[in-house]
């Protein structure tokens, strides 16, 4: 496992301050703020991917062929 090494100013010491209060330390925190972070980015990379392929008539026709095969839908 690796190490980061990070600059804090005072906004951050005092969000890292009050999140290792909730979650036991600094280290825990700052995971806790990483891992939260990138879901956030995953869902919302997931949810335009979803938006753009429910606009797809292609896309839509090829998810419906797919459910289709695997029994989910007539």
């Amino acid at each position: 496992m690796g190490t980061l090494n990070v600059r804090t100013d005072e906004a951050m010491e005092t969000a890292i301050r009050e999140l290792a209060e909730e979650y036991g330390s600094r280290t825990e925190a700052v995971r806790y703020a990483l891992l939260r972070t990138y879901k956030e980015k995953l869902l919302a990379r997931a949810k335009a991917d979803a938006e753009r392929l429910a606009a797809d008539p292609d896309d839509q026709a090829e998810m419906l062929a797919i459910q289709r095969f695997m029994g989910v839908t007539e």
